[in-house]
């Protein structure tokens, strides 16, 4: 692959200073068309060390908005990165629409040097591989433009740029000093080429493909990286545009089938809504439930084990009751209440994970979400919020982020409180009743209601494609709130004893 990198380009000095004020003028042109679009783009940049990328990085940011364009530079990770999955990271930095975020250094960095250095075999590498096509999807089907700079020099030239003089300085083209870290990269020559080739091919996708450059002239390299990018981002605004010019007018879309017309049972219809628990057994399971949470919370401190305990319910199935009873029982320094509402313009900037993958608790501590990620897949799907394909799409994302989050050790407990609609009827008219319970009910809570055979059946579609052997879902019958809690404080209890025994 890289033998096929034409070698010796170069564009010299006049030149480039004759073609750079156009080129400067056009980046400037198609930023500012790109402010007015929902789409972020994500530059690349990695390849050979001492090809001079921090001098392309800095380019790019000379020649660029700054105003529109942050730098995240990924190399060693921090203590508050390695306590939690490694994408988390990456996530943190993503561009918003209508911006562009440089990578410098990006989730290639690590399983590279992982599988150049022998900390990885080759299955777990192709994993790795796998998931950055499956993000990188992602991140397209969310809009977003991923632009992939691959920056070439020779060993011959690598070593020549990473020998420091007598001084200690390395190669003007590097613009950087030398460090124990590349000078093992340079005696890794071979063995990152070969590993990197295997990456390119299997990362290099019609949606995000590898631009190999050739980096040994400066000007060349500057000037190519920057019409590289230019280029892609304009040719992914006239593609928008043109589909813009030829869409169809919108017809009305057509609402969901009701439940009611299909025949097969639902998940919600096996959740056996009779089940009671006496007032004095309530006390005595809530005692001693709470006391064992309150003894395994710091427990997973101690080892380290974060958890994440999601709820997801009907309206008025005494979500806030079930999570007042497990912060009870817990030191409020361990955890903390995520509260999920619309999200705001900074989070509609962003891929719709972008706003949990924010509060994943470091190493040992709790992050409890009142409603979650599944908002996709059921109000954004019952109310058309989100399109047929984004909400289709979604189960697969949600799986894969899931997944990572158990990869990384932390304790995942999921929740759905199932009630009848007559008794959800009796609590909402209990609200309205009742003073100090009048902010729990909305408007919009009684038009959610006339949604309900449309909801059940996205809750049983969720629940079929997203309950998994690392993240099952727990069904929890919550006509009797009180068993709802015992209930919970148990599954909750049990699913920390087993992780830390594992």
């Amino acid at each position: 692959m890289f033998e096929a990198v034409e070698l010796g380009n170069t564009l010299d000095k006049k030149d480039f200073n004759q073609q750079l004020p156009q080129l400067r003028t056009r980046l400037l042109e198609i930023q500012a068309a790109l402010r007015e679009t929902r789409m972020p783009v994500v530059v690349i940049v990695s390849g050979v060390e001492g090809a001079g990328k921090p001098k392309v990085v800095n380019r790019l940011n000379e020649w660029l908005d700054t105003r529109g364009i942050q730098t995240h530079a990924f190399w060693d990770e921090s203590d508050e990165e390695k306590e939690r999955p490694r994408y988390w990271r990456f996530w943190r930095k993503l561009p918003p629409r209508g911006t562009i975020g440089i990578m410098f250094g990006s989730w290639y960095t690590r399983p590279i040097i992982d599988r150049v250095y022998g900390r990885t075999k080759p299955g777990e590498f192709e994993f790795e591989l796998q998931r950055i096509n499956e993000f990188e999807k992602m991140l397209s089907d969310d809009g977003a433009l991923v632009i992939k700079l691959w920056f070439h020099i020779t060993k011959k030239e690598q070593r020549l740029r990473l020998t420091p003089d007598k001084n200690g300085k390395l190669h003007p083209a590097t613009g950087m000093v030398a460090s124990p870290m590349q000078k093992k990269f340079l005696k890794k020559y071979d063995d990152f080429i070969t590993v990197s080739e295997e990456a390119i091919r299997a990362t290099s996708s019609g949606i995000a493909p590898w631009h190999l450059i050739e980096a040994t002239d400066e000007n060349y390299r500057d000037f190519t990286a920057a019409s590289t990018v230019l280029d892609a981002i304009s040719r992914r605004l006239e593609a928008m545009q043109a589909a813009a010019r030829g869409k169809e007018k919108h017809s009305a879309a057509k609402p969901e089938a009701a439940a009611a017309s299909t025949p097969q049972r639902l998940v919600l219809d096996s959740v056996d809504l009779d089940r009671t628990i006496g007032d004095k057994d309530y006390k005595k399971q809530l005692a001693k439930h709470q006391e064992r949470l309150s003894r395994l919370a710091w427990a997973a401190r101690e080892k380290r084990r974060s958890s994440i305990f999601m709820f997801e319910g009907w309206d008025a199935a005494g979500k806030g009751g079930a999570i007042r009873r497990l912060t009870g029982a817990m030191d409020a320094r361990l955890y903390r209440v995520i509260s999920v509402a619309a999200p705001t313009d900074e989070e509609l900037a962003q891929h719709y994970l972008w706003r949990f993958w924010r509060h994943i608790p470091q190493a040992g501590y709790i992050t409890i979400y009142d409603r979650s990620w599944y908002g996709r897949v059921l109000v954004e799907r019952v109310e058309q919020f989100a399109k047929e394909h984004e909400w289709q799409r979604a189960y697969m994302e949600i799986n894969s982020f899931e997944q990572q989050l158990s990869e990384h050790g932390i304790i995942l407990c999921k929740f759905w409180l199932h009630i009848s609609p007559e008794e959800q009827l009796r609590r909402f008219q209990e609200r309205e009743k009742i003073a100090y319970k009048q902010y729990k009910i909305t408007d919009e809570d009684w038009r959610n209601r006339e949604k309900w055979e449309p909801y059940k059946l996205a809750v049983s579609d969720m629940v079929t494609r997203t309950s998994t052997s690392y993240a099952p879902w727990n069904m929890i019958p919550s006509n009797d709130k009180h068993l709802a809690r015992v209930e919970i404080l148990k599954a909750v209890c049990t699913r920390i004893e087993q992780a830390l025994d594992e």
